[in-house]
């Protein structure tokens, strides 16, 4: 895919500050807040490393809004980012697709950030979809998404008020409001997120001979494995 084709997309990075809010709740549980935090950041600078061979512009969207510095110093300045606004994550999603859209993005995609081995070959069918499609989905394991997209002009809102978040009930609610308002949506690979210890050791196993064995995430946790995992 061109970067012509994709010249009026724009991906959004949902991502947390380390340095201001808690992060990996569930996970930190069991590994500790220092090593969930620890490795949030390797997830999110391996996540802009693969962003950055995407076709088309994207943005990190942080929370909470007044960490901007915070954020500056800990990914750098080279990103353009721009804070979360909104009362949940169902209002902070509905804003960010306002915001681009109204700065005259075609479409555009929202990724969460504890998906550190997604690779660019599924942004790619993402961005595509929606030049036919008028939503896109990615169905993660626990019953949620770990990507949302919509076309501007087919963007619908309602999918992201009045639900419970982080429960399994996500994406079977979310399909159902696509189904009731008649929207083509294109529906990508199951992907497993990150929340918890055992979503963390798949992660490891099933990354011993791919790409993304030699990325940050791999390499803390090889060189950690002993400590995380109690091996």
């Amino acid at each position: 895919m061109s970067r012509d084709m994709t010249g009026t997309q724009c991906i959004l990075l949902f991502v947390k500050s380390p340095a201001d809010v808690k992060v990996k709740s569930r996970l930190a549980a069991t590994v500790g807040d220092e090593t969930a935090r620890a490795l949030y950041a390797h997830f999110v600078l391996d996540m802009t490393g693969t962003l950055k061979a995407a076709p088309c512009p994207f943005r990190i969207c942080y929370h909470p809004p007044g960490a901007g510095d915070a954020v500056s110093s800990w990914l750098g300045n080279g990103f353009i980012s721009l804070p979360q606004q909104g009362k949940d994550l169902g209002k902070r999603m509905e804003n960010a697709f306002h915001q681009v859209f109204s700065e005259g993005f075609s479409s555009a995609i929202i990724i969460g950030s504890d998906i550190p081995d997604l690779p660019v070959t599924i942004l790619n069918e993402a961005l595509g979809s929606l030049k036919t499609s008028d939503a896109v989905i990615g169905p993660a394991v626990d019953g949620g998404y770990y990507l949302i997209g919509f076309r501007k002009h087919t963007f619908l809102p309602e999918v992201f008020r009045g639900r419970i978040w982080s429960t399994n009930t996500v994406l079977p609610e979310t399909i159902e409001l696509f189904k009731r308002s008649k929207h083509r949506v294109h529906r990508l690979p199951e992907w497993r997120d990150v929340d918890t210890i055992e979503d963390l050791r798949a992660l490891l196993l099933r990354n011993t001979q791919t790409d993304f064995r030699t990325s940050g995430t791999m390499t803390y946790l090889i060189r950690n494995r002993k400590k995380i995992f109690n091996e």
